[in-house]
């Protein structure tokens, strides 16, 4: 895992360079710091609208008396999307872009749960003792 994260943290930025470098060649020097300007405020008026929508819903969940799970995740992509849509750069735009379509939140959802489901571990306490209890 730490290996990953090592390799994560040193290979996005040689990327995002290459690609900067590649649409400056491409559009020049303006338009390229235009487009990450551009991706950047339109990344916070959509992580704004949608952060909104996902904490109205989670307080109208739990005012219901259920707990928000799908609402707890939806916010953290959208979390982790807002921040890579604020860090410069194409390639963590397009990631940060898609965590904030919904299908690809539900397709997640669906693959963490499944990963979680796999390796959780329950345990379940109760205040009466099981029948082969010595008590």
């Amino acid at each position: 895992m730490v290996l990953i994260l090592l390799i994560a943290m040193i290979g996005v930025p040689i990327l995002e360079i290459i690609v900067f470098i590649e649409a400056g060649g491409y559009l020049g020097l303006w338009p390229t710091v235009g487009a990450v300007i551009l991706t950047a405020i339109v990344g916070s008026a959509l992580l704004r609208h949608q952060g909104l929508s996902t904490l109205a819903r989670a307080q109208e969940n739990m005012a219901a008396g259920k707990v928000p799970v799908t609402e707890v995740f939806d916010g953290l992509c959208i979390l982790i999307g807002g921040a890579l849509l604020l860090t410069p750069g194409f390639i963590t735009d397009a990631v940060g872009f898609s965590l904030l379509i919904p299908p690809v939140r539900d397709i997640l959802r669906r693959v963490a749960s499944r990963h979680f489901a796999n390796k959780a571990n329950m345990h379940v306490w109760t205040d009466t003792p099981p029948d082969d209890d010595p008590r």
